[in-house]
């Protein structure tokens, strides 16, 4: 059985806000390079994201935002520096937040990962 510390995965499930939508597409990308990226930068290291829209099948969520952290400490970092930026339910308002790490169980009981492959 491994004990190597697995990066922690987080979905965050948000809901934009009528203030974000009020903002232009360019307006939208300078406020996340503005203050998002800045945040992140100075408080934490070792953290990757994604960013899905999903608005187009959903009411409830119309975005989840995967962020990838090294260990739980630089996830914890995270999401203090997200919650002092006005992406934090301002500009989203945060549906759900799914934490998790990637084939946990296989780590747990000493097993192959599950998994498909695309051929």
């Amino acid at each position: 059985m491994s004990h190597e510390n697995p990066p922690v995965t987080a979905f965050l499930l948000v809901k934009t806000t009528p203030e974000w939508l009020a903002l232009t597409p360019k307006e939208r990308a300078a406020a996340f390079a503005a203050q998002v990226v800045p945040a992140i930068e100075t408080k934490t290291t070792g953290v990757r994201s994604r960013f899905y829209d999903t608005e187009f099948y959903s009411a409830r969520v119309t975005d989840v935002w995967v962020w990838e952290a090294d260990d739980h400490h630089a996830y914890q970092l995270l999401i203090d520096a997200l919650r002092e930026t006005p992406f934090w339910d301002r500009y989203f308002e945060i549906v759900d937040l799914l934490v998790g790490t990637e084939n946990g169980y296989a780590r747990t009981y000493g097993f192959d990962p599950l998994a498909t492959i695309a051929t």
